[in-house]
């Protein structure tokens, strides 16, 4: 009875685990903890084979599929790999594989990316669905998003076959996750934990727009459903050859001991890479061996994953600071006794938020395990509780502003604290101000973040409507400000009042109100007075602004600095309205339609298609659902989207019909 109720509850365990990854893409334990509890619950079923079930965890690669996006069956299954850690469990993969096969064995050994699988089809060359890993027999079709993706070729080039899946993995590199991480802050909005959990739930975006902004990438490593290559490594070399991008790390080894050389070289020099790598993939390179060794239950016979170790280090916890970012955002930050950790060293590492805190029960004075395993900020996963100082007292987290004291507040359902005094906490007026020179926002030339300070050190400014009271001699006492560098700063904070109305809007830095979210607004608003009058629920029911984002809008305008900012940018010749010449050019004819374009046009091109729909309240969709309303059709149009919109009872109009609608 033990043994069964053993069994359950590591069942229990196991499916819980697997719905927070899989689905909810919010992990808890580490992939290593996992893989120890999914090990023996194996052995316990095995040596018990009377507690058998056909819905246990063993007999799964995931978890439940979500709805949000339509289910699609696989046309071949996607398995998961079996996984060691360790040179005598390969070795014994090794001796499994020789009792099977007969004649020489070959491996490809391939980087294990950690992102999130896709599988894509192809069809005449073309790129016709693209399907999430789900539970193995059927996932998430994410077409839509995975088309934005640059590294996923729409249509191939070379002797393809007619059709055929590759299987991949979607990773967001380091450096595009640092710069998306330090968009969100700079917002207000808590960074995102790592690389891998980013770039699933980009899959699962409902807007492409959006996931077109992530930098994105597709590795490719597997082919499915072509029979006329005869090895794995043959593959990848087509692969490449047909446009995709296929990581050059792959190499073809002859025996088991040149497969470690290559694990013991990758796990020395994985961070030299762009990208998150987890450990290397074995493969059995004749595809002929693989069809005679077959597959388990779970997983292919001829493949076996190489998982590094998490780097990990244990170090002294000296302090916990405080940082305060331009929106009041207040962040927790453990200041360490430095380590080395993945080849940098270590001082810092993020604590996220007082929840986190107190899940790690983490104090000052606390030996504390510090990992980088694909994080690009160094985190704290626990503490050793054997070294703990016994009069140590729990962590109390901050409750007034480390740069202002003014009480911080924390609104029901957020994560992070805030410091409230906007317009007289120094770190939220330097970083506004910061904000709204920025290249992606108001674009000063001759103006950058440390002369921002000096300038409100200096008590020039107080916000970001002061800039415009500048004058040369008010700047060139300034330190390292000579008289060429003081004109380009007056000349550049000029030029900005030329800089058009949506970006200005991002500009003025109101919480969760980015560079698309402005577009949205100012296009339909057209002017910050109708902005400033609008009611919540008229924020709300806008396409894709929902709640936070109306009471966010509404909170910065009732505050009456900021309107008197807002109202003084515009005496300043700041625009403050989308331009006559803009608005003659927009209207409403095409207002509640969805539009999707395809093929090659004559009289306009297809972005300015784009822009014409657009500007006259039109919606462009990438591909056709039940939701288009209008195909705009040219020459060479794929003959997949005419039958999907014929088969949807879409329709279909000419470049010259579509003009017309706008007469």
């Amino acid at each position: 009875m033990e043994i069964e109720q053993k069994i359950q509850e590591l069942r229990k365990e196991l499916q819980e685990h697997n719905y927070k990854y899989y689905v909810l893409d919010k992990p808890e334990i580490s992939d290593y903890e996992f893989d120890m509890k999914l090990r023996e619950l194996q052995e316990l079923e095995e040596k018990h084979p009377e507690f058998q079930d056909e819905n246990s965890p063993t007999r799964r690669v995931g978890g439940a599929v979500t709805k949000n996006f339509e289910t699609v069956v696989h046309d071949h299954r996607m398995y998961s790999l079996s996984n060691s850690y360790s040179k005598e469990e390969l070795e014994d993969w090794e001796t499994r594989i020789r009792k099977i096969v007969e004649g020489k064995v070959e491996y490809v050994c391939e980087l294990k990316y950690d992102g999130a699988s896709i599988s894509l089809t192809y069809e005449n060359g073309e790129l016709v669905r693209a399907v999430t890993r789900g539970d193995g027999f059927q996932g998430d079709d994410v077409t839509n998003n995975v088309r934005t993706i640059r590294s996923v070729p729409l249509k191939l080039k070379g002797d393809y076959p007619d059709r055929f899946d590759i299987r991949g993995e979607i990773i967001l590199p380091y450096e595009g996750f640092a710069k998306m991480n330090a968009e969100r802050v700079d917002l207000g909005e808590e960074p995102y934990a790592n690389p891998r959990n980013t770039a699933s739930g980009s899959l699962k975006l409902q807007d492409s727009a959006e996931v077109a902004r992530r930098p994105l990438e597709c590795l490719l490593y597997s082919l499915a459903g072509v029979t006329n290559i005869p090895t794995q490594f043959e593959g990848l070399e087509k692969a490449r050859e047909w446009g995709f991008k296929v990581p050059p790390e792959s190499e073809l080894k002859s025996s088991i001991n040149e497969v470690l050389d290559y694990i013991n070289y990758w796990d020395q020099h994985r961070h030299d890479l762009p990208y998150e790598t987890d450990g290397v993939v074995v493969k059995v390179n004749s595809v002929q061996q693989q069809e005679e060794l077959g597959h388990t239950a779970k997983s292919p016979r001829w493949a076996m994953a190489y998982k590094f170790k998490a780097e990990q280090e244990s170090t002294k916890l000296e302090k916990i600071t405080y940082q305060v970012g331009r929106t009041g955002a207040i962040t927790p930050v453990a200041n360490l006794e430095p380590v080395q950790l993945a080849g940098t060293t270590v001082k810092r590492a993020s604590l996220h938020n007082a929840d986190q805190i107190e899940k790690l029960d983490v104090r000052e004075g606390d030996i504390v395990f510090v990992e980088k395993g694909g994080e690009i900020i160094p985190k704290i996963v626990g503490v050793d509780f054997t070294k703990r100082d016994p009069d140590s007292e729990p962590t109390q987290y901050l409750t007034n502003c480390p740069e202002c004291g003014t009480e911080l507040v924390r609104n029901e359902g957020e994560a992070l604290h805030y410091c409230p005094n906007t317009n007289g906490c120094p770190p939220q007026i330097t970083g506004r101000i910061q904000h709204y020179i920025s290249r992606k926002a108001m674009d000063i030339e001759g103006l950058g973040g440390e002369t921002v300070a000096l300038l409100v050190n200096a008590g020039l400014i107080n916000n970001y409507a002061d800039l415009y009271t500048l004058k040369k001699e008010d700047i060139l006492p300034l330190e390292r400000m000579a008289e060429k560098s003081a004109e380009n700063l007056i000349n550049g904070i000029e030029k900005s009042k030329e800089i058009p109305f949506e970006r200005v809007l991002f500009a003025l830095g109101i919480r969760y109100v980015g560079e698309t979210v402005a577009k949205k607004l100012a296009k339909h608003f057209k002017s910050i007075e109708a902005l400033m009058a609008a009611s919540e629920e008229e924020l709300i029911n806008l396409d894709e602004i929902g709640e936070r984002i109306a009471w966010s809008v509404k909170d910065f305008f009732s505050n009456e600095e900021n309107r008197e900012n807002v109202q003084r940018l515009k005496e300043y010749g700041v625009q403050m309205e989308i331009s006559a010449e803009k608005l003659a050019n927009q209207t409403d004819i095409l207002s509640g339609n969805t539009f999707v374009i395809s093929g090659v046009f004559e009289k306009v091109s297809r972005n300015e298609l784009k822009k014409l729909i657009e500007d006259n309240g039109g919606k462009v969709a990438s591909s056709i659902s039940s939701k288009t309303n209008y195909l705009v059709a040219g020459d060479n149009m794929g003959p997949s989207k005419l039958a999907k919109a014929e088969k949807l009872g879409t329709t279909i109009i000419s470049e010259d019909d579509f003009l017309k609608m706008l007469e």
